[in-house]
């Protein structure tokens, strides 16, 4: 299993789909799933995915903790 993050919870908690989260992120829903199972990604990956779930970049240890 690859690194743990809290994608999917936060995502849920916001009400938002894969679709829509890819769609405000500008990536796709492909991603996303990857992303939720744990699997790596580009920072600026997730810097689209911070950005778009409305976090701070400063908050980025919520979604993806080290």
């Amino acid at each position: 299993m690859g690194k743990h993050n809290n994608l999917k919870q936060i995502r849920a908690r916001a009400l938002m789909s894969k679709a829509e989260l890819a769609r405000k992120a500008n990536i796709s829903v492909l991603t996303i799933t990857r992303i939720e199972q744990g699997k790596e990604c580009r920072v600026d990956t997730k810097r689209k995915i911070i950005q778009a779930l409305g976090f701070k970049i400063s908050e980025k240890d919520k979604i993806f903790p080290d």
